[in-house]
């Protein structure tokens, strides 16, 4: 787990798309709809670092910080009209309780600044309302519906979901890498944690499977420079 900063900076090489809309990966692991003008976001899981530190984890305590830095440096890029967070934006029910004074602020200048609206997660399935914005179980965004947990199987909607962390490694040159990654088909994406203590899950792991049943998709990985995508054949 890493607290350093990420580059940010929206994909001119790949967008991604989904049941027709055209989805615009950051470096960051946002996502931008320029036909909405909205930016996603999933899994910052705030307040991550005292959560572990009460269990005897003895982390530093600026990943919140860390975060909603990081937010920040996404919304300047992106310049949306509307934020959207995908659930778990809390790591646990008393994170809203933890939070720093300064990062409140911080939060609130964001949520005043633009649109905010909160998705349920399962760690946080009442977001809290006095940061600003409003909340929200599911958002449908044009053909698409917005979801904390990704739906299983083939089925007949459209969707962006977080909760799975997607991460991919690739052989090159001789070397494994590992990313972050967006993981997707024609009808469904899964967002990579955009939270500084998140770490990720490999694409090959059981619960992909089930979301993708036909083993056929493809990731869009977060390199330091540019987003790289591949087939599903070729990761693990």
């Amino acid at each position: 787990m890493s607290s350093s900063r990420r580059p940010c900076g929206l994909s001119r090489e790949h967008s991604i798309s989904v049941s027709g809309l055209k989805l615009v990966p950051d470096l960051s692991g946002a996502l931008y709809v320029p036909d909405f003008a909205a930016l996603i976001i999933a899994d910052l899981h705030l307040e991550k670092g005292s959560s572990l530190a009460r269990h005897g984890a003895h982390l530093p305590p600026y990943d919140t910080r860390e975060s909603l830095s990081q937010l920040a440096a996404a919304l300047s890029v992106a310049r949306p009209r509307r934020l959207i967070l995908l659930g778990d934006s809390f790591h646990d029910r008393g994170g809203q309780m933890r939070i720093d004074n300064a990062d409140i602020a911080r939060l609130t200048r964001i949520t005043r600044s633009v649109e905010t609206m909160w998705i349920a997660g399962n760690h946080d399935p009442s977001p809290c309302r006095e940061f600003g914005g409003t909340v929200a179980e599911e958002i449908v965004l044009g053909p698409l519906r917005l979801r904390h947990e990704p739906s299983q199987g083939i089925g007949e909607a459209f969707e962006i979901a977080g909760h799975l962390h997607p991460g991919a490694a690739i052989s090159q040159r001789g070397r494994v890498v590992r990313c972050r990654c967006f993981a997707g088909d024609e009808r469904r994406l899964v967002m990579p944690a955009f939270g500084s203590f998140t770490g990720a899950l490999s694409v090959r792991a059981e619960p992909f499977a089930a979301i993708f049943p036909s083993g056929e998709f493809d990731v869009w990985m977060l390199g330091g420079r540019a987003v790289h995508r591949f087939p599903s054949s070729r990761v693990r």
